[in-house]
């Protein structure tokens, strides 16, 4: 993968982190381009990173083995039409972190048979922890694969996908899964708060505990269920807590929540395709 060139149509912040995390990963800045209508995230990341940086998409693309589509949804149709012919000229690897985007839609707009990996990371990939989900469409070669998988594997944990009607799961669980946290996060802070910590030690002792759960959660071989029954001495304070998230639904909450997310991503897949 380090010899393909890599074009990132986008400069934004998640386009920055996986040229970043290539680079970290060994990956020369010579084999990076990034295309982008702001010229001053081109010029942040020409800086920064020593990557070749266009205001022309299809001169970004000419001649390289892998394009990045990382745009906005309601860009996506307009940059793929104006890349189309170049990119069925070139057959490259499309690799597309466009949420919502489902791959036979970005197909249609490109105009050909495109080999195409549609992803979908989260924002933790922006401090290289993210986590991935990945499809592939039945164009893309068992290289292709390897090459997309090492890419997005610079920013955080990679998955793949057999079937792409999951990739809307995804997005509920992991993609907006970030904000779940942060709002436990947020509440815990609050309740710590109103037993009579003081704001600060609330806030760290919360984001200490979230960062030490998920790691050994991370680091053992155990499931979740048995880690938490482990810190739950029966009759103890864990155990009080415990039951009044049962009483209160919590699960039940959850469950209702991603199914939610899950819809509300199905009815944005469908919206984008129609554009």
């Amino acid at each position: 993968m380090s010899k393909a060139t890599i074009t990132f149509i986008g400069g934004g912040n998640m386009a920055r982190s996986l040229v970043g995390g290539l680079i970290a990963d060994g990956v020369s800045a010579s084999r990076l381009r990034v295309a982008d209508v702001n010229i001053d995230s081109l010029e942040r990341l020409r800086a920064q990173y020593g990557v070749a940086t266009y205001a022309d998409n299809n001169a970004a693309v000419q001649d390289v083995q892998v394009v990045l589509l990382a745009v906005k949804p309601q860009a996506a149709r307009a940059v793929a039409i104006e890349l189309g012919a170049t990119l069925e000229r070139q057959r490259p690897l499309i690799i597309s972190i466009v949420a919502g985007l489902r791959s036979a839609d970005l197909a249609r707009w490109l105009g050909y048979d495109a080999a195409i990996v549609r992803t979908m990371p989260n924002t933790p990939a922006l401090v290289q922890s993210g986590a991935t989900a990945l499809h592939a469409n039945l164009a893309v070669s068992s290289t292709q694969r390897e090459q997309a998988e090492s890419i997005m594997r610079a920013v955080g944990l990679t998955l793949w996908l057999d079937n792409e009607d999951q990739m809307d799961a995804v997005t509920a669980l992991s993609g907006s899964g970030p904000a779940y946290f942060f709002l436990v996060m947020e509440l815990m802070q609050r309740a710590g708060t109103a037993l009579g910590l003081p704001p600060e030690t609330a806030r760290l002792l919360t984001l200490q505990t979230a960062f030490g759960a998920a790691k050994m959660a991370l680091e053992s071989p155990e499931d979740a269920a048995t880690l938490r029954q482990r810190v739950t001495s029966p009759g103890g304070t864990t155990e009080q807590a415990l039951k009044v998230f049962a009483e209160r639904g919590l699960e039940q909450i959850f469950g209702d929540a991603l199914a939610a997310a899950t819809r509300r991503a199905q009815e944005l897949a469908d919206q984008l395709g129609r554009s």
